[in-house]
């Protein structure tokens, strides 16, 4: 597995979301869907406080076990859930972060993100407190989740001095959605920000498994969500997927592939999150990763799957 960098983390170029942890598999299921990720060289893994009502870091913790040392683990704050407000102040911060920790069952978070934007608290309060959390060890990097590249600048400016900043930016990037290419990854590149895109499968879209004119597969996240999930599955984007599909198949892989290495060619991308609920899916995933695609190739998805 290769690896790119998040500050000063080294990460394998697929990890692994566990966003399906607790909610959709439980702590058996999410045990072989981290063994297969470590068998196929992920050492990468992205969770956060709220997935699965808590139980993705419960689980997760539990199941890498005396194999944390080696991983870098990534969880996010910020989002309310029970009990929980919710916000980038420092009071909340510092009750997150050791919730966190004792969830994960660890003494430190590798990467820890801000999930949303809080426009109610100063974004000097929010960096600062986790720079302090560096300090003091229970923290190694931090980063923000969707953020506009106008946040990002915000951000960066409110950093005193040479003190640390967010070292990364976590949005929502796909072939199917475009939007970072406005101004995000602009941003990552001139500051150096690594750039992690979740819904890398649009939501299982570039998996392969929808067809037009059939119903999705049971068991599916799209056939879980009803008519949310069926109002994705319009004509011209499964007719996107199609070519998409047959252009990845001429080069003898599958529309998966392509989905991760169409990420990875750029060079911002440090690393593709997907979830999993089998450790099949994992192993497809991280074997994705090893496809690097020509600048022709990279045009030609463009061409098909237009912005």
């Amino acid at each position: 597995m290769d690896t790119r960098t998040i500050g000063s983390l080294t990460v394998s170029v697929v990890g692994l979301g566990c966003n399906n942890f607790g909610m959709r598999i439980g702590r058996a299921e999410t045990a072989a869907v981290v063994d297969a990720a470590l068998d196929a060289g992920i050492n990468f893994f992205d969770t956060a406080d709220i997935y699965g009502g808590t139980k993705s870091e419960t689980y997760l913790g539990a199941a890498l076990g005396a194999r944390r040392e080696g991983i870098v683990l990534a969880t996010k704050f910020g989002v309310p859930y029970e009990g929980h407000a919710g916000g980038a102040s420092a009071p909340y911060i510092r009750q997150a972060v050791e919730d966190s920790l004792t969830r994960l069952g660890t003494d430190r978070i590798d990467l820890y993100q801000l999930h949303a934007p809080d426009r109610k608290t100063p974004l000097a309060e929010t960096v600062g407190t986790l720079g302090e959390l560096v300090d003091e060890g229970k923290i190694r990097e931090f980063g923000c989740s969707n953020f506009t590249a106008a946040m990002m600048a915000e951000a960066a400016a409110a950093v005193p001095g040479a003190a640390a900043g967010f070292v990364s930016v976590q949005n929502q990037y796909s072939i199917l959605h475009r939007e970072p290419e406005d101004e995000v990854l602009a941003e990552c590149d001139r500051t150096g920000t690594a750039f992690l895109p979740f819904f890398p499968l649009a939501s299982g879209l570039l998996s392969g498994k929808y067809r037009a004119g059939e119903a999705p597969p049971e068991g599916t996240r799209l056939a879980a969500m009803g008519e949310a999930g069926a109002s994705q599955l319009s004509h011209e984007r499964l007719t996107h997927v199609a070519a998409l599909d047959e252009l990845a198949r001429g080069d003898g892989h599958t529309v998966l592939d392509l989905a991760f290495a169409w990420l990875l060619a750029r060079p911002s991308v440090a690393s593709v999150i997907a979830g999993a609920t089998k450790p099949e899916q994992v192993t497809a995933n991280a074997a994705a990763g090893q496809w690097t695609l020509s600048a022709e190739l990279v045009a030609r998805v463009d061409a098909l799957a237009p912005r």
